[in-house]
């Protein structure tokens, strides 16, 4: 369906230096595919996908459709964007028109349908998408996620052979990623043809036919969601897939800031979509520190978060001790209550880690 060859994209920064974000890329994307590019930041990603539909014009290379090349100065790029649809970060809707004039904009100026066509083909998708009772209301009343909804039913309106996802939830609140996700994972099973930067790791992994890991402005590894997640060839795809992301608090005496603990813990839970975590984690701080661990001072809480896996835990870390601070029996209630409670000696003392 789409053949990408050498493709490569270069900058003149603000000083007439060149800056090369996009250096090699070279994929075939098949119909029906539904492909996630996942990498650092700054690596070329979102480059990529507004480079496909010539929002970014490359400034070498090929890209293919069916054969047809869309680089060459005659090819008709209204065509091109009719069977490319793209959704952007920040949903790009119009404030003064109303949810169904968004959705019916582009068909009737671009496709040539009456109004009545186009707002009964706008309805079903509106409602496709939950969105439907928000047809005739404006942008600005809407959440975020009710926007980024509108914005993929606007896109669908266009009938496109594929869809370019561009971090669709980086700019919603985390309680509302779920609602665009679950639009997504929709549209997957129905056979859209779909290319998805994100960086939420565990939905790349189930929703993804194949998954593209971006650095240096290259495809890293391309492989299935199985090979890039659990079995990575390239060591820096394996360290980028395997982030564990934390919070560390270093404890020395009763008086410590339990107030903004509390604080940091519920922000964090809610960037990483774990926001249910958050009151059993603060309760299991201060069960610990004043009832099972009160005399042990200076101690280190620490609390992880393991995207990909979606495992959560946190660690009571004691220095200079080679035996279990927990009183006898504790280790056993608190077993009952959690998932697992894991003891070991490490370099400096010994740890107690606890999984929520």
């Amino acid at each position: 369906m789409i053949s990408i060859r050498h493709l490569s994209k270069t900058y003149i920064t603000r000083d007439g230096m060149p800056l090369q974000v996009l250096k090699d890329v070279n994929c075939d994307i098949e119909k029906g595919e539904v492909i996630s590019i996942i990498g650092p930041s700054g690596t070329g990603k979102s480059t990529f996908l507004r480079a496909l539909n010539l929002l970014d014009p490359p400034t070498g290379g090929e890209i293919l459709v069916d054969g047809d090349n869309i680089l060459r100065k005659d090819y008709p790029i209204n065509l091109l964007r009719q069977r490319m649809g793209m959704v952007f970060q920040s949903f790009n809707l119009f404030d003064h028109l109303t949810i169904l004039q968004n959705v019916t904009l582009a068909p009737i100026k671009l496709l040539g349908k009456t109004k009545q066509e186009a707002e009964t083909e706008a309805m079903q998708l509106l409602r496709k998408v939950g969105m439907g009772e928000k047809a005739g209301v404006y942008p600005s009343s809407l959440s975020g996620g009710q926007k980024q909804r509108v914005a993929i039913a606007r896109s669908l309106a266009m009938h496109p052979e594929v869809i370019l996802f561009d971090e669709p939830t980086s700019a919603l609140d985390p309680t509302m990623v779920g609602e665009v996700l679950s639009v997504i994972r929709q549209l997957a099973k129905e056979g859209m043809t779909m290319l998805i930067v994100t960086h939420e790791m565990k939905f790349a992994h189930d929703v993804s036919t194949r998954v593209f890991f971006m650095m240096d402005g290259v495809i890293h590894e391309d492989g299935t969601p199985q090979q890039i997640f659990e079995n990575p060839v390239h060591s820096a795809t394996k360290a980028f897939v395997n982030r564990i992301q934390k919070l560390v608090y270093e404890v020395d005496s009763d008086d410590f800031d339990f107030l903004k603990i509390n604080t940091e813990i519920r922000q964090f839970c809610i960037k990483y979509n774990i926001a249910e975590k958050t009151e059993t984690a603060n309760a299991l701080i201060q069960e610990m520190l004043f009832e099972h661990l009160p005399q042990i001072r200076p101690i280190t809480v620490r609390m992880s978060h393991t995207e990909l896996s979606g495992v959560t835990a946190l660690d009571f870390m004691v220095e200079n001790i080679n035996s279990s601070p927990l009183p006898v029996g504790v280790r056993d209630t608190l077993r009952q209550r959690f998932k697992d409670v894991i003891e070991e000696s490490t370099t400096r003392g010994f740890r107690v880690k606890i999984l929520l």
